[in-house]
């Protein structure tokens, strides 16, 4: 199956070098780009992208502003694409807000090559990009400089089973679910399914937004991250 992707930048060469690199793959396909988010949120609704590579810093409408409206879509508008960050900060106010907002992570821009490729090809299959050590120290610090009312995320944990708040747990120190598995001698597929069962709980879009959670409510400190 062939991930639709689209580019949003407002750097012309970013957005054809990008588009040369995705598009040389055999099952990306780079339907669109726009130079601007307000752009990019009517791209995104035109071509229906499975993955928006949407800059952060942007004329007219920044990347965070544009990724709010492509992921909390007017009645009607049913497709939900994942938006992945750009950013050239590899630490960056913006980033954690549109994570917050449902964005599915975030990469450099001067990542490697293989890294966007491997970034697309997560994000798309419904994982969170947060492997990378910068992703969770990012959250982690943002969570600590932001005294968040902890009341509310903490009584939705009463919601969860033991188990599911272990699982959560591992989740934010950054764990895949393999490494969840070896970590609780669970199979991989009972990983799965209480991630899915702590996501439908809490009412969270993915990963990155239940490792926000997770640091908000309480049950992660900053710095435990690995």
């Amino acid at each position: 199956m062939t991930i639709r992707v689209i580019i949003v930048d407002d750097q012309a060469m970013v957005r054809a070098g990008f588009a040369a690199l995705l598009s040389a793959q055999a099952d990306i396909d780079v339907v669109g780009e726009a130079p601007d988010g307000r752009q990019g949120v009517q791209v995104s609704r035109a071509t229906h992208p499975d993955v928006v590579l949407m800059d952060v810093r942007m004329p007219e409408m920044d990347g965070l502003a544009a990724a709010r409206e492509i992921l909390n879509p007017p009645v009607g508008v049913a497709h939900l694409p994942k938006v992945l960050m750009l950013t050239t900060f590899d630490v960056d106010d913006y980033v954690y807000e549109a994570l917050r907002a449902g964005a599915s992570g975030f990469l450099l821009k001067d990542a490697p090559p293989a890294d966007l490729i491997a970034a697309v090809r997560v994000v798309a299959a419904g994982e969170a990009l947060l492997a990378p050590s910068v992703t969770r120290r990012l959250i982690a610090d943002f969570a600590a400089q932001r005294p968040v009312a902890r009341r509310n995320p903490a009584l939705r944990l009463n919601g969860l089973t033991p188990r599911e708040t272990e699982v959560l747990e591992l989740i934010a120190r950054g764990l895949s679910n393999q490494e969840i598995a070896e970590h609780l001698i669970l199979a991989e597929q009972t990983v799965k399914t209480h991630i899915g069962r702590v996501l439908a709980k809490l009412d969270l879009r993915d990963r990155a937004q239940a490792v926000i959670f997770a640091y908000e409510s309480g049950l992660v400190a900053p710095g435990d991250a690995g």
